[in-house]
């Protein structure tokens, strides 16, 4: 590692603060899982609702590693080649072809290989009995080389040279489990096998960081691979401190009337009324918006107006009915935290 990277490795606390100086305000407990996942060199695996802050903190991570941040969004039917690589086969049949006329005596119609088969084509017997085999294997060693090869994100990530990539597998619980199963090589050793080239392993190990809302559980086998952390909602004082970080041009009171109002719709027994309570992002936005109309003070008609920005479901926004916010907006008493 670099020493710009051994520094932010050499406590919890010099990692907080490279952190925050990037505008990413980390509980403890998270430096403290993000600090060992660098120094064990272990994949972390994040999980917690939507808009918690999980991939704000690889962009985050990136920034004061100077690494490059690769990113892997994952979803429903992914197939290992959008992971990892695939062969670009247009490519190879124009060589097959220049081949064919460079050594006419091969006799193969490459115009009738299909692309994706066209290598195995080669192969075929019923070709002119003066085709050597050796041409064949030449030819065949040749399609399989690495100008050819079309570099997926994970392949990217390993082969990525000093300091190496961040790697962020965002919302892999929308994959499916064969998908998983994929992926343990790649968790558990930092390599992948290609049939065609070999083990590759990584040149140096990326830092890994998968993020999940939970849609589903995800296997054992991944998680043991993995150090693990629950994102939870911030605090009041850490969500002043985002706001304020990221909407500087609101001022202090604005900004306190957002993080009490944003708590008050987390906790219960307000929470129960919602089907997903505003992450991080959305008090960000909503501060954005409420500094664009002048705002000064938070009041129930701005807030109904305002309601699309918190929430993005028909039903929560007819939760926010008149007595409901007059309850949301009381004043709050935050003397001893």
């Amino acid at each position: 590692m670099n020493s710009e990277v051994n520094v932010v490795c050499q406590s919890v606390d010099a990692l907080l603060q490279s952190l925050q100086s990037v505008g990413y305000f980390a509980d403890r407990r998270l430096a403290t899982a993000v600090f060992l996942a660098l120094k064990l060199q272990r994949p972390l695996l994040l999980e917690g609702e939507p808009g918690v802050g999980k991939t704000a903190l690889a962009q985050a991570l990136a920034q004061v590693l100077s690494r490059q941040m690769i990113r892997l969004q994952c979803y429903d039917g992914m197939e290992q080649r959008e992971a990892l690589y695939e062969w670009n086969y247009a490519a190879q049949l124009l060589h097959l072809r220049a081949a064919e006329m460079r050594a006419p005596t091969l006799g193969t119609d490459v115009s009738s290989l299909p692309p994706e088969g066209a290598p195995a084509a080669l192969g075929r017997p019923g070709g002119s009995s003066t085709r050597s085999r050796n041409d064949i294997d030449s030819i065949e060693q040749e399609l399989y080389q690495s100008r050819y090869l079309v570099r997926r994100p994970l392949l990217q990530a390993l082969q990525t040279p000093a300091p190496g990539a961040l790697l962020l597998m965002d919302e892999v619980d929308r994959a499916d489990e064969p998908f998983e199963a994929f992926l343990l090589e790649y968790l558990g050793e930092y390599q992948v096998s290609i049939p065609e080239l070999g083990v590759i392993r990584a040149q140096v190990p990326p830092v890994t960081i998968l993020t999940s809302n939970r849609t589903r559980d995800l296997h054992d086998a991944v998680k043991r691979r993995c150090l693990y952390h629950w994102l939870d909602y911030p605090d009041r004082e850490r969500e002043l401190a985002i706001v304020q970080a990221r909407v500087p041009e609101a001022g202090q009171a604005l900004t306190a009337q957002i993080a009490d109002f944003v708590g008050r719709l987390r906790s219960r027994p307000f929470a129960d009324a919602f089907s997903r309570a505003p992450g991080i992002a959305e008090s960000v936005e909503w501060a954005k918006a409420l500094v664009a109309l002048d705002t000064l003070v938070i009041d129930p008609e701005l807030v109904h107006e305002t309601a699309g920005i918190l929430f993005k479901q028909r039903e929560d926004v007819a939760a926010l009915t008149p007595e409901r916010l007059e309850q949301l907006l009381q004043p709050e008493d935050h003397e001893g935290g």
